[in-house]
């Protein structure tokens, strides 16, 4: 192993889950529209079908990276995968609900010169609660 990806193992060893956690989540995202992407325009797939296999391959990196690296859970397999997706779950309906409440009382916004709509404000509202609720999820209830 290269001294680049010692000193990396050992920095990454030392930072706190959150961190790691939006890390994992950067390379499922990655992973999951990577594979998308490939099976829409070079396999031919239709939108559902390729969205449902990236997302699901997206999900599967994410929790074996998640229960490996971000949380080095013990955890089993069976009852931790069952809690991984209802967590999941969760955190997508209670965050995009929340947003959903939301927009309808938010402004547009202008930042830098673009005008962001309160539709586009709420899918942000919605991310950021998503990552927040489905990190403790994992981190108090899946993983522990």
């Amino acid at each position: 192993m290269s001294s680049l990806a010692l000193i990396l193992e050992n920095y990454l060893k030392r930072t706190n889950t959150f961190i790691r956690f939006l890390l994992v989540g950067a390379v499922n995202t990655l992973a999951g529209l990577s594979i998308i992407f490939i099976l829409l325009n070079l396999i031919g797939m239709s939108y559902w079908t390729a969205t449902f296999i990236g997302n699901s391959i997206g999900a599967a990196i994410s929790y074996y990276l998640n229960r490996t690296f971000t949380f080095q859970s013990k955890a089993s397999i069976q009852k931790s995968a069952v809690r991984f997706i209802s967590v999941i779950l969760f955190s997508y309906f209670l965050s995009y609900a929340i947003s959903d409440l939301a927009a309808e009382s938010m402004q547009d916004f202008h930042l830098l010169g673009y005008e962001l709509s309160r539709v586009e404000l709420a899918v942000f509202m919605g991310a950021a609660i998503y990552t927040i609720t489905n990190y403790f999820g994992q981190k108090y209830f899946v993983f522990k």
